[in-house]
Protein backbone atom coordinates (compact mmCIF):
# COMPACT_ATOMS: atom_id res chain seq x y z
CA UNK A 1 0.00 0.00 0.00
CA UNK A 2 2.95 2.29 1.07
CA UNK A 3 4.18 1.63 -2.47
CA UNK A 4 1.30 2.44 -4.58
CA UNK A 5 0.91 5.69 -2.43
CA UNK A 6 4.52 6.48 -3.16
CA UNK A 7 4.33 5.84 -7.23
CA UNK A 8 0.75 7.93 -7.13
CA UNK A 9 3.00 10.90 -5.00
CA UNK A 10 5.29 10.61 -7.87
CA UNK A 11 2.59 11.33 -10.86
CA UNK A 12 1.68 15.10 -8.78
CA UNK A 13 2.80 17.78 -10.99
CA UNK A 14 4.92 20.59 -9.34
CA UNK A 15 2.72 22.85 -7.03
CA UNK A 16 3.17 25.78 -4.62
CA UNK A 17 3.70 24.72 -0.99
CA UNK A 18 0.78 25.78 1.20
CA UNK A 19 -2.01 24.82 -0.39
CA UNK A 20 -4.99 22.83 0.52
CA UNK A 21 -6.57 20.01 -1.12
CA UNK A 22 -9.49 21.78 -2.63
CA UNK A 23 -6.49 24.35 -3.84
CA UNK A 24 -4.86 21.37 -5.73
CA UNK A 25 -8.10 20.61 -7.37
CA UNK A 26 -8.08 24.72 -8.49
CA UNK A 27 -4.38 25.17 -9.82
CA UNK A 28 -0.86 23.97 -10.81
CA UNK A 29 1.60 25.51 -13.15
CA UNK A 30 0.16 25.55 -16.03
CA UNK A 31 -3.00 27.24 -14.63
CA UNK A 32 -1.85 30.07 -12.95
CA UNK A 33 -1.40 33.00 -14.69
CA UNK A 34 1.54 33.47 -17.27
CA UNK A 35 4.38 35.64 -15.91
CA UNK A 36 5.84 38.18 -18.08
CA UNK A 37 8.97 35.35 -19.10
CA UNK A 38 6.74 33.79 -21.01
CA UNK A 39 4.95 35.98 -22.75
CA UNK A 40 6.76 35.96 -25.99
CA UNK A 41 3.37 36.35 -28.32
CA UNK A 42 4.17 39.24 -30.61
CA UNK A 43 1.05 40.67 -32.99
CA UNK A 44 3.27 39.06 -36.03
CA UNK A 45 2.91 35.72 -34.09
CA UNK A 46 -0.74 35.99 -33.85
CA UNK A 47 -1.48 36.62 -37.59
CA UNK A 48 1.30 33.84 -38.03
CA UNK A 49 -0.98 31.67 -35.97
CA UNK A 50 -4.08 32.47 -37.80
CA UNK A 51 -2.58 31.77 -41.53
CA UNK A 52 -1.32 28.68 -40.36
CA UNK A 53 -4.70 28.02 -39.19
CA UNK A 54 -6.97 29.15 -42.04
CA UNK A 55 -5.26 26.78 -44.10
CA UNK A 56 -6.74 23.45 -43.89
CA UNK A 57 -8.78 21.26 -45.57
CA UNK A 58 -11.95 21.90 -43.90
CA UNK A 59 -11.77 25.60 -45.22
CA UNK A 60 -10.64 24.32 -48.27
CA UNK A 61 -14.20 22.73 -48.89
CA UNK A 62 -16.01 25.35 -46.57
CA UNK A 63 -17.61 27.02 -49.54
CA UNK A 64 -18.95 23.41 -51.45
CA UNK A 65 -22.31 22.95 -48.96
CA UNK A 66 -22.97 26.82 -49.78
CA UNK A 67 -22.75 26.53 -53.31
CA UNK A 68 -24.59 22.91 -53.75
CA UNK A 69 -27.40 25.12 -51.81
CA UNK A 70 -27.70 27.51 -54.72
CA UNK A 71 -25.46 30.19 -53.95
CA UNK A 72 -22.96 31.66 -56.72
CA UNK A 73 -19.50 31.24 -56.26
CA UNK A 74 -18.93 34.85 -55.25
CA UNK A 75 -21.90 35.04 -52.95
CA UNK A 76 -20.65 32.15 -51.00
CA UNK A 77 -17.15 34.05 -50.62
CA UNK A 78 -19.00 36.93 -49.16
CA UNK A 79 -20.40 34.54 -46.78
CA UNK A 80 -17.20 33.12 -45.69
CA UNK A 81 -15.72 36.62 -44.96
CA UNK A 82 -18.55 37.75 -43.04
CA UNK A 83 -19.26 34.31 -41.34
CA UNK A 84 -15.71 34.32 -40.26
CA UNK A 85 -15.12 38.42 -39.86
CA UNK A 86 -17.70 37.92 -36.83
CA UNK A 87 -16.05 35.03 -35.67
CA UNK A 88 -12.90 36.90 -35.35
CA UNK A 89 -14.44 39.67 -32.94
CA UNK A 90 -15.95 36.69 -30.52
CA UNK A 91 -12.08 35.31 -30.93
CA UNK A 92 -11.52 38.89 -29.48
CA UNK A 93 -14.17 39.01 -27.08
CA UNK A 94 -12.23 36.01 -25.43
CA UNK A 95 -9.04 36.49 -26.29
CA UNK A 96 -9.01 39.66 -24.43
CA UNK A 97 -10.02 38.12 -21.02
CA UNK A 98 -6.69 35.89 -21.39
CA UNK A 99 -4.48 38.65 -23.18
CA UNK A 100 -4.86 40.79 -20.19
CA UNK A 101 -5.11 38.50 -17.10
CA UNK A 102 -2.73 36.28 -18.65
CA UNK A 103 -5.29 33.37 -17.69
CA UNK A 104 -6.55 30.32 -19.75
CA UNK A 105 -9.91 29.74 -20.50
CA UNK A 106 -10.96 26.89 -17.68
CA UNK A 107 -9.77 29.46 -15.09
CA UNK A 108 -11.50 32.16 -16.56
CA UNK A 109 -14.79 30.43 -16.82
CA UNK A 110 -14.51 30.22 -13.27
CA UNK A 111 -15.87 33.92 -12.64
CA UNK A 112 -19.13 33.42 -14.10
CA UNK A 113 -19.88 29.51 -13.83
CA UNK A 114 -18.68 29.09 -10.45
CA UNK A 115 -15.01 27.71 -8.83
CA UNK A 116 -16.72 24.24 -9.10
CA UNK A 117 -19.06 25.08 -11.97
CA UNK A 118 -16.71 25.43 -14.63
CA UNK A 119 -15.84 21.89 -14.37
CA UNK A 120 -18.97 21.33 -16.92
CA UNK A 121 -17.97 23.98 -19.38
CA UNK A 122 -14.11 22.73 -19.43
CA UNK A 123 -15.31 19.14 -19.35
CA UNK A 124 -17.31 20.06 -22.66
CA UNK A 125 -14.97 21.29 -24.47
CA UNK A 126 -12.74 18.74 -23.30
CA UNK A 127 -14.72 15.77 -25.26
CA UNK A 128 -15.12 18.32 -28.47
CA UNK A 129 -11.36 18.60 -28.32
CA UNK A 130 -10.46 15.03 -27.91
CA UNK A 131 -12.77 13.72 -30.72
CA UNK A 132 -11.79 16.68 -33.31
CA UNK A 133 -7.92 15.11 -32.40
CA UNK A 134 -8.75 11.85 -33.62
CA UNK A 135 -10.76 12.93 -36.96
CA UNK A 136 -8.65 15.57 -38.07
CA UNK A 137 -5.25 13.13 -37.62
CA UNK A 138 -7.38 10.56 -39.80
CA UNK A 139 -7.42 12.70 -42.30
CA UNK A 140 -3.93 14.09 -41.89
CA UNK A 141 -3.13 9.98 -42.40
CA UNK A 142 -4.84 10.64 -45.64
CA UNK A 143 -2.32 13.61 -46.50
CA UNK A 144 0.48 11.25 -45.68
CA UNK A 145 -0.69 8.26 -47.76
CA UNK A 146 -0.65 10.81 -50.89
CA UNK A 147 2.92 11.86 -49.90
CA UNK A 148 3.93 7.78 -49.74
CA UNK A 149 2.01 7.18 -52.96
CA UNK A 150 3.73 10.12 -55.03
CA UNK A 151 6.81 8.08 -53.74
CA UNK A 152 6.48 4.84 -54.52
CA UNK A 153 3.22 4.25 -56.65
CA UNK A 154 2.76 0.73 -55.68
CA UNK A 155 1.81 1.78 -52.19
CA UNK A 156 -1.80 2.97 -53.58
CA UNK A 157 -2.26 -1.09 -54.39
CA UNK A 158 -0.72 -2.33 -50.73
CA UNK A 159 -2.97 -5.34 -49.61
CA UNK A 160 -5.24 -4.85 -47.07
CA UNK A 161 -4.66 -7.02 -44.33
CA UNK A 162 -7.31 -5.93 -42.23
CA UNK A 163 -11.17 -7.27 -41.97
CA UNK A 164 -14.25 -5.44 -43.22
CA UNK A 165 -15.21 -5.25 -39.45
CA UNK A 166 -12.18 -2.77 -38.63
CA UNK A 167 -13.80 -0.11 -40.65
CA UNK A 168 -10.59 1.31 -42.99
CA UNK A 169 -8.32 -0.58 -45.01
CA UNK A 170 -4.28 -1.35 -44.23
CA UNK A 171 -3.34 1.80 -46.01
CA UNK A 172 -5.61 4.35 -44.97
CA UNK A 173 -4.83 2.90 -41.26
CA UNK A 174 -1.22 2.90 -41.84
CA UNK A 175 -1.02 6.35 -42.93
CA UNK A 176 -3.29 7.45 -39.93
CA UNK A 177 -0.49 5.97 -37.46
CA UNK A 178 2.23 7.63 -39.20
CA UNK A 179 0.75 10.94 -38.62
CA UNK A 180 -0.43 10.44 -35.37
CA UNK A 181 2.79 9.13 -34.41
CA UNK A 182 5.00 12.14 -36.16
CA UNK A 183 2.76 14.25 -33.79
CA UNK A 184 3.81 13.43 -30.63
CA UNK A 185 7.06 15.24 -30.46
CA UNK A 186 5.16 18.36 -31.03
CA UNK A 187 2.88 17.68 -28.54
CA UNK A 188 6.21 18.16 -26.14
CA UNK A 189 6.75 22.03 -26.65
CA UNK A 190 5.17 24.40 -24.09
CA UNK A 191 2.69 26.57 -25.79
CA UNK A 192 4.93 29.89 -25.73
CA UNK A 193 7.69 28.21 -27.75
CA UNK A 194 5.07 26.04 -29.88
CA UNK A 195 4.61 29.65 -32.00
CA UNK A 196 7.79 28.32 -34.25
CA UNK A 197 5.62 25.75 -35.56
CA UNK A 198 2.81 28.26 -37.07
CA UNK A 199 5.99 30.69 -38.53
CA UNK A 200 7.12 27.79 -40.48
CA UNK A 201 3.48 26.65 -41.54
CA UNK A 202 2.32 29.96 -42.61
CA UNK A 203 5.31 30.05 -44.53
CA UNK A 204 5.58 26.76 -46.00
CA UNK A 205 1.58 25.78 -46.54
CA UNK A 206 0.39 28.67 -48.40
CA UNK A 207 3.09 28.19 -50.56
CA UNK A 208 2.05 24.78 -51.47
CA UNK A 209 -1.79 25.82 -51.72
CA UNK A 210 -0.69 28.59 -53.77
CA UNK A 211 1.03 25.81 -56.70
CA UNK A 212 -1.30 23.44 -56.35
CA UNK A 213 -4.29 26.32 -57.29
CA UNK A 214 -1.86 27.60 -60.08
CA UNK A 215 -1.35 24.05 -60.98
CA UNK A 216 -5.01 23.32 -61.04
CA UNK A 217 -5.78 25.98 -63.40
CA UNK A 218 -2.88 25.68 -65.88
CA UNK A 219 -3.99 21.85 -66.13
CA UNK A 220 -8.10 23.20 -67.27
CA UNK A 221 -6.81 25.70 -69.12
CA UNK A 222 -9.24 28.69 -66.96
CA UNK A 223 -10.85 28.69 -63.76
CA UNK A 224 -13.71 26.09 -64.58
CA UNK A 225 -17.62 26.43 -64.81
CA UNK A 226 -18.65 27.08 -60.97
CA UNK A 227 -17.43 31.00 -61.51
CA UNK A 228 -20.18 31.37 -64.42
CA UNK A 229 -22.93 29.12 -62.59
CA UNK A 230 -25.35 31.76 -60.72
CA UNK A 231 -27.28 31.38 -57.91
CA UNK A 232 -29.97 28.66 -58.09
CA UNK A 233 -32.01 30.35 -55.16
CA UNK A 234 -33.97 33.29 -54.96
CA UNK A 235 -35.93 35.48 -52.43
CA UNK A 236 -36.48 33.84 -48.60
CA UNK A 237 -34.51 30.69 -49.79
CA UNK A 238 -31.77 32.78 -50.78
CA UNK A 239 -31.78 34.93 -47.84
CA UNK A 240 -31.86 31.69 -45.37
CA UNK A 241 -29.35 30.24 -47.63
CA UNK A 242 -26.94 33.06 -46.92
CA UNK A 243 -27.50 33.46 -43.19
CA UNK A 244 -26.57 29.31 -42.55
CA UNK A 245 -23.83 29.44 -44.74
CA UNK A 246 -22.73 32.33 -41.93
CA UNK A 247 -23.90 30.31 -39.22
CA UNK A 248 -21.72 27.18 -40.89
CA UNK A 249 -18.43 29.36 -41.03
CA UNK A 250 -19.35 30.39 -36.42
CA UNK A 251 -20.49 27.14 -35.93
CA UNK A 252 -16.76 25.97 -37.22
CA UNK A 253 -15.06 28.78 -35.03
CA UNK A 254 -17.06 27.69 -32.13
CA UNK A 255 -14.61 25.52 -29.98
CA UNK A 256 -11.93 27.96 -30.92
CA UNK A 257 -14.09 30.58 -29.75
CA UNK A 258 -13.33 29.66 -26.14
CA UNK A 259 -10.12 28.78 -26.94
CA UNK A 260 -8.33 31.78 -27.52
CA UNK A 261 -7.80 32.88 -23.68
CA UNK A 262 -5.37 29.40 -23.73
CA UNK A 263 -3.23 31.30 -26.39
CA UNK A 264 -3.90 35.19 -26.12
CA UNK A 265 -2.44 34.46 -21.96
CA UNK A 266 1.00 34.50 -23.60
CA UNK A 267 0.66 38.00 -25.61
CA UNK A 268 3.69 40.12 -24.79
CA UNK A 269 0.37 42.86 -24.96
CA UNK A 270 -3.00 42.90 -24.98
CA UNK A 271 -3.24 44.51 -28.28
CA UNK A 272 -0.94 42.06 -30.16
CA UNK A 273 -3.93 39.37 -29.83
CA UNK A 274 -6.88 42.33 -30.83
CA UNK A 275 -5.79 43.85 -34.51
CA UNK A 276 -3.97 40.74 -35.47
CA UNK A 277 -6.83 38.12 -35.06
CA UNK A 278 -9.32 40.31 -36.06
CA UNK A 279 -8.51 40.98 -39.76
CA UNK A 280 -5.91 37.78 -40.01
CA UNK A 281 -8.87 35.47 -39.22
CA UNK A 282 -11.61 36.43 -42.44
CA UNK A 283 -8.49 37.56 -44.70
CA UNK A 284 -6.84 34.51 -44.22
CA UNK A 285 -10.16 31.94 -44.13
CA UNK A 286 -11.41 33.88 -46.91
CA UNK A 287 -8.35 33.44 -49.34
CA UNK A 288 -8.06 29.86 -48.39
CA UNK A 289 -11.80 29.49 -49.74
CA UNK A 290 -11.20 30.86 -52.68
CA UNK A 291 -8.39 28.98 -53.46
CA UNK A 292 -10.49 26.10 -52.86
CA UNK A 293 -13.74 27.66 -55.23
CA UNK A 294 -10.76 27.78 -58.12
CA UNK A 295 -9.00 24.70 -57.62
CA UNK A 296 -12.42 22.85 -57.03
CA UNK A 297 -13.77 24.71 -60.42
CA UNK A 298 -10.90 23.65 -62.24
CA UNK A 299 -11.35 19.98 -61.89
CA UNK A 300 -14.81 20.07 -63.33
CA UNK A 301 -13.25 21.14 -66.53
CA UNK A 302 -10.00 18.40 -65.89
CA UNK A 303 -12.01 15.12 -65.48
CA UNK A 304 -15.56 16.11 -66.31
CA UNK A 305 -18.82 15.57 -64.28
CA UNK A 306 -19.26 17.46 -61.05
CA UNK A 307 -16.22 19.80 -59.39
CA UNK A 308 -13.97 17.62 -56.74
CA UNK A 309 -13.94 19.52 -54.05
CA UNK A 310 -11.87 17.63 -51.16
CA UNK A 311 -8.76 18.44 -52.30
CA UNK A 312 -6.94 14.69 -51.33
CA UNK A 313 -9.39 13.10 -53.86
CA UNK A 314 -7.98 15.95 -56.52
CA UNK A 315 -4.46 15.52 -55.63
CA UNK A 316 -5.02 11.31 -55.65
CA UNK A 317 -6.42 12.31 -58.93
CA UNK A 318 -3.10 14.20 -60.37
CA UNK A 319 -1.38 10.96 -59.31
CA UNK A 320 -2.79 8.98 -62.37
CA UNK A 321 -0.42 8.41 -64.98
CA UNK A 322 2.48 11.46 -63.11
CA UNK A 323 5.27 12.00 -64.49
CA UNK A 324 8.55 11.66 -61.55
CA UNK A 325 8.62 15.76 -61.55
CA UNK A 326 4.68 15.66 -61.05
CA UNK A 327 4.94 13.05 -58.50
CA UNK A 328 7.47 15.18 -56.23
CA UNK A 329 5.28 18.21 -57.02
CA UNK A 330 2.41 15.78 -55.73
CA UNK A 331 4.83 15.23 -52.68
CA UNK A 332 5.25 18.37 -51.41
CA UNK A 333 1.83 19.87 -51.66
CA UNK A 334 1.07 16.88 -49.91
CA UNK A 335 3.18 17.96 -47.22
CA UNK A 336 1.90 21.54 -47.07
CA UNK A 337 -1.70 19.24 -46.48
CA UNK A 338 -0.19 17.24 -43.64
CA UNK A 339 1.83 20.50 -41.62
CA UNK A 340 -1.51 22.40 -42.28
CA UNK A 341 -3.50 19.50 -40.64
CA UNK A 342 -0.70 19.58 -37.68
CA UNK A 343 -0.89 22.78 -37.22
CA UNK A 344 -4.45 23.30 -37.15
CA UNK A 345 -4.60 20.07 -34.81
CA UNK A 346 -2.47 21.41 -32.07
CA UNK A 347 -4.33 24.94 -32.56
CA UNK A 348 -7.47 23.67 -32.19
CA UNK A 349 -7.30 20.77 -30.70
CA UNK A 350 -4.38 19.03 -28.09
CA UNK A 351 -3.50 22.38 -26.45
CA UNK A 352 -7.44 23.40 -25.53
CA UNK A 353 -7.72 19.14 -24.35
CA UNK A 354 -4.38 19.72 -22.77
CA UNK A 355 -5.79 22.64 -20.64
CA UNK A 356 -8.86 21.53 -20.30
CA UNK A 357 -7.81 18.02 -18.85
CA UNK A 358 -5.11 19.65 -16.69
CA UNK A 359 -7.77 22.24 -14.96
CA UNK A 360 -9.81 19.00 -14.47
CA UNK A 361 -7.31 17.46 -12.95
CA UNK A 362 -4.31 19.80 -12.03
CA UNK A 363 -2.86 17.71 -8.80
CA UNK A 364 -1.80 14.90 -11.38
CA UNK A 365 -1.97 16.64 -14.75
CA UNK A 366 -0.18 19.56 -16.91
CA UNK A 367 -0.90 20.72 -20.65
CA UNK A 368 1.88 18.16 -21.92
CA UNK A 369 0.12 15.24 -20.26
CA UNK A 370 -2.89 16.51 -20.93
CA UNK A 371 -2.08 17.08 -25.08
CA UNK A 372 -0.92 13.08 -24.80
CA UNK A 373 -3.88 11.68 -23.02
CA UNK A 374 -5.76 13.00 -25.94
CA UNK A 375 -3.55 11.90 -28.60
CA UNK A 376 -4.04 8.36 -26.69
CA UNK A 377 -7.54 8.41 -26.72
CA UNK A 378 -7.94 9.48 -30.41
CA UNK A 379 -6.05 6.45 -31.38
CA UNK A 380 -8.19 4.54 -29.40
CA UNK A 381 -11.40 6.06 -31.00
CA UNK A 382 -10.78 4.92 -34.31
CA UNK A 383 -12.16 8.08 -35.87
CA UNK A 384 -12.58 6.27 -39.36
CA UNK A 385 -15.29 5.12 -38.05
CA UNK A 386 -17.09 8.62 -37.65
CA UNK A 387 -15.52 9.86 -40.72
CA UNK A 388 -17.19 6.98 -42.52
CA UNK A 389 -20.95 8.48 -41.31
CA UNK A 390 -19.48 11.95 -42.55
CA UNK A 391 -23.51 13.51 -42.96
CA UNK A 392 -24.36 12.19 -39.34
CA UNK A 393 -21.45 13.26 -37.89
CA UNK A 394 -21.44 16.69 -39.70
CA UNK A 395 -24.86 17.32 -38.03
CA UNK A 396 -24.28 16.39 -34.72
CA UNK A 397 -21.00 18.74 -34.08
CA UNK A 398 -22.75 21.32 -35.92
CA UNK A 399 -25.20 21.20 -33.23
CA UNK A 400 -22.44 20.91 -30.42
CA UNK A 401 -22.15 24.68 -31.03
CA UNK A 402 -25.36 25.13 -29.33
CA UNK A 403 -23.43 24.06 -26.23
CA UNK A 404 -20.56 26.08 -26.95
CA UNK A 405 -22.73 29.51 -27.94
CA UNK A 406 -24.32 28.99 -24.41
CA UNK A 407 -20.63 29.18 -22.56
CA UNK A 408 -19.97 31.56 -24.75
CA UNK A 409 -22.83 33.76 -23.50
CA UNK A 410 -22.72 34.01 -19.96
CA UNK A 411 -18.68 34.49 -20.06
CA UNK A 412 -18.90 37.24 -22.54
CA UNK A 413 -21.59 38.65 -20.10
CA UNK A 414 -19.92 38.29 -17.01
CA UNK A 415 -16.94 40.34 -18.24
CA UNK A 416 -17.85 42.61 -20.13
CA UNK A 417 -21.19 43.78 -19.00
CA UNK A 418 -21.45 42.72 -15.11
CA UNK A 419 -17.76 42.79 -13.90
CA UNK A 420 -16.60 45.77 -16.81
CA UNK A 421 -13.34 44.00 -17.31
CA UNK A 422 -12.79 43.72 -13.19
CA UNK A 423 -11.53 40.52 -11.79
CA UNK A 424 -10.03 39.31 -8.49
CA UNK A 425 -7.55 36.82 -9.90
CA UNK A 426 -6.03 35.17 -6.48
CA UNK A 427 -9.83 34.28 -6.30
CA UNK A 428 -10.45 32.41 -9.10
CA UNK A 429 -8.28 29.86 -7.51
CA UNK A 430 -9.50 30.22 -4.08
CA UNK A 431 -11.80 27.35 -2.91
CA UNK A 432 -13.14 29.15 0.47
CA UNK A 433 -16.84 29.56 0.87
CA UNK A 434 -16.12 33.59 1.01
CA UNK A 435 -14.81 34.02 -2.28
CA UNK A 436 -16.69 36.06 -4.65
CA UNK A 437 -16.38 33.13 -7.25
CA UNK A 438 -17.81 30.70 -4.59
CA UNK A 439 -21.74 31.39 -5.29
CA UNK A 440 -23.99 28.59 -4.07
CA UNK A 441 -21.50 25.23 -3.19
CA UNK A 442 -18.97 26.41 -6.07
CA UNK A 443 -21.88 26.89 -9.09
CA UNK A 444 -23.25 29.65 -10.24
CA UNK A 445 -27.18 28.77 -10.41
CA UNK A 446 -27.65 32.35 -12.59
CA UNK A 447 -24.57 30.62 -15.23
CA UNK A 448 -26.61 27.30 -15.75
CA UNK A 449 -29.69 28.96 -16.00
CA UNK A 450 -28.51 30.57 -18.86
CA UNK A 451 -26.45 27.76 -20.16
CA UNK A 452 -30.19 25.70 -19.65
CA UNK A 453 -31.88 28.50 -21.70
CA UNK A 454 -29.03 28.68 -24.13
CA UNK A 455 -29.84 25.56 -25.30
CA UNK A 456 -33.49 24.60 -25.00
CA UNK A 457 -33.96 27.35 -27.36
CA UNK A 458 -32.28 25.62 -30.40
CA UNK A 459 -33.54 22.10 -28.96
CA UNK A 460 -36.36 21.47 -31.15
CA UNK A 461 -34.52 22.63 -34.18
CA UNK A 462 -31.95 19.86 -34.11
CA UNK A 463 -34.44 17.58 -33.68
CA UNK A 464 -35.86 18.89 -37.10
CA UNK A 465 -32.00 18.88 -38.13
CA UNK A 466 -31.89 15.27 -37.66
CA UNK A 467 -34.67 14.47 -39.40
CA UNK A 468 -37.51 14.98 -36.98
CA UNK A 469 -41.01 17.21 -38.32
CA UNK A 470 -40.58 20.63 -36.36
CA UNK A 471 -42.52 23.77 -36.73
CA UNK A 472 -41.19 26.02 -39.05
CA UNK A 473 -40.36 28.32 -36.48
CA UNK A 474 -37.59 26.15 -34.86
CA UNK A 475 -36.13 25.59 -37.50
CA UNK A 476 -35.57 29.15 -38.46
CA UNK A 477 -34.03 29.75 -34.59
CA UNK A 478 -31.92 27.14 -34.89
CA UNK A 479 -30.61 28.22 -38.88
CA UNK A 480 -28.97 31.09 -36.31
CA UNK A 481 -27.82 28.65 -33.57
CA UNK A 482 -24.90 29.93 -32.46
CA UNK A 483 -26.75 33.55 -32.51
CA UNK A 484 -30.03 32.25 -30.87
CA UNK A 485 -27.84 30.41 -28.67
CA UNK A 486 -25.66 33.11 -27.49
CA UNK A 487 -28.08 35.93 -26.69
CA UNK A 488 -30.80 34.05 -24.81
CA UNK A 489 -27.94 32.42 -22.59
CA UNK A 490 -26.14 36.32 -22.14
CA UNK A 491 -29.55 37.98 -22.26
CA UNK A 492 -30.67 35.19 -19.45
CA UNK A 493 -27.62 35.77 -17.50
CA UNK A 494 -27.61 39.52 -17.41
CA UNK A 495 -31.31 40.17 -16.10
CA UNK A 496 -30.67 37.64 -13.77
CA UNK A 497 -27.52 38.93 -12.49
CA UNK A 498 -29.30 42.41 -12.22
CA UNK A 499 -32.29 40.97 -10.42
CA UNK A 500 -30.43 38.37 -7.78
CA UNK A 501 -26.40 40.60 -8.34
CA UNK A 502 -23.84 38.65 -8.12
CA UNK A 503 -20.00 39.84 -5.94
CA UNK A 504 -16.74 41.80 -7.30
CA UNK A 505 -18.63 43.52 -9.98
CA UNK A 506 -17.44 46.99 -10.95
CA UNK A 507 -19.99 50.24 -11.89
CA UNK A 508 -17.31 51.03 -14.99
CA UNK A 509 -14.88 49.75 -16.70
CA UNK A 510 -12.05 48.26 -14.75
CA UNK A 511 -9.26 45.77 -15.79
CA UNK A 512 -6.25 45.81 -13.72
CA UNK A 513 -3.63 44.53 -16.03
CA UNK A 514 -0.88 43.39 -13.11
CA UNK A 515 2.16 41.55 -13.64
CA UNK A 516 2.17 38.15 -11.07
CA UNK A 517 5.53 37.52 -11.14
CA UNK A 518 5.41 35.62 -8.03
CA UNK A 519 1.81 35.22 -7.53
CA UNK A 520 1.00 33.03 -3.83
CA UNK A 521 -2.11 31.64 -4.05
CA UNK A 522 -1.86 29.89 -0.82
CA UNK A 523 -4.08 31.30 2.15
CA UNK A 524 -2.40 33.75 4.13
CA UNK A 525 0.07 34.86 1.77
CA UNK A 526 0.46 38.38 1.60
CA UNK A 527 -0.28 40.44 -1.94
CA UNK A 528 2.58 41.49 -3.18
CA UNK A 529 4.04 45.49 -3.00
CA UNK A 530 3.21 45.67 -7.31
CA UNK A 531 -0.50 44.16 -7.05
CA UNK A 532 -1.65 46.18 -3.24
CA UNK A 533 -0.65 49.34 -5.08
CA UNK A 534 -2.45 48.95 -8.12
CA UNK A 535 -5.68 47.50 -6.13
CA UNK A 536 -5.49 50.89 -3.37
CA UNK A 537 -4.80 53.00 -6.50
CA UNK A 538 -8.51 51.55 -8.59
CA UNK A 539 -10.04 51.64 -5.11
CA UNK A 540 -10.91 47.91 -4.86
CA UNK A 541 -9.10 47.47 -1.84
CA UNK A 542 -8.98 49.57 1.43
CA UNK A 543 -5.95 49.96 3.51
CA UNK A 544 -6.08 46.72 5.31
CA UNK A 545 -10.18 46.06 5.73
CA UNK A 546 -10.40 44.15 2.42
CA UNK A 547 -13.76 46.29 1.93
CA UNK A 548 -14.53 47.64 -1.34
CA UNK A 549 -14.20 51.23 -2.46
CA UNK A 550 -15.26 53.11 -6.10
CA UNK A 551 -15.43 50.22 -8.95
CA UNK A 552 -15.75 47.46 -6.90
CA UNK A 553 -18.43 46.31 -5.55
CA UNK A 554 -17.61 43.04 -3.62
CA UNK A 555 -16.02 42.29 -0.52
CA UNK A 556 -12.85 40.37 -1.47
CA UNK A 557 -12.12 37.24 -0.36
CA UNK A 558 -9.31 35.89 2.87
CA UNK A 559 -6.79 35.40 -0.05
CA UNK A 560 -6.19 38.94 -0.60
CA UNK A 561 -5.53 39.30 3.32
Amino acid sequence: MARIKGWIQKLEVPAEPGLSNAQLMLTNEDLRPVEPERRQWRWFNFVAFWIADSLNINTWMISSSMIVDGLSWWQSWICVWVGYFIAAAFVCLTGRIGATYHIPFPVAVRSSFGIWGSFWPVLNRAVMAVIWYGVQSFIGGQCVSLMIESIWPSYANLHNSLSASAGVDTKNFVGFFLFWLLSLPALWFPIHKIRHLFTVKAIYSPIAAIAFFAWSISRANGIGPVVHQPATVHGSTLAWAIVKAMMNCLGNFAALIMNDPDFSRFAKKPKDALWSQLLTIPIGFGITSFIGIIASSASAVIYGGEPVWNPLDLLGKFLTGASSGERFGIFVIATGFALAQLGTNISANSVSAGTDLTALLPRYLNIRRGSYICAAVGLAMCPWNLVSSSNQFTTYLSAYSIFLSAIAGPMICDYYFNRKGYLQVRDLYNARKDGPYYFTCGFSWHAYASYLSGIIVNIVGFAGAVGRTVPVGAQYIYNINYFSGFIVSAGMYYTLTRVFPVPATSDSWNEVDVDFEDLSVAYGQEVDSDEMQVARKLGSLDKGSGSDQKGAQATTSGSYL
